[in-house]
């Protein structure tokens, strides 16, 4: 029912024969560089929404001392 072992194997000599090592490598470097500069993206994201969240929550302080002052 499903691909076994063997079934792998043909498949993996078959794609090795059509793009060659050379390119399978390429490929690989070229995927595991994306994957990479995907994982910085997001930790990037996460520390500018963290900084964003710090910022909202001072800015939300500073206005209701503000308004404090005023009463």
């Amino acid at each position: 029912m499903g691909i076994g072992i063997k079934e792998l194997l043909v498949i993996l000599v078959i794609v090795i024969v059509l793009f060659g090592t050379k390119k399978l490598r390429n490929v690989g470097a070229d995927l595991g560089g994306a994957i990479k500069s995907f994982r910085s993206a997001i930790k990037e994201g996460e520390a500018e929404s963290k900084s964003s969240e710090n910022e909202e929550e001072t800015i939300e302080g500073e206005v209701t001392s503000k308004k404090n002052e005023k009463n």
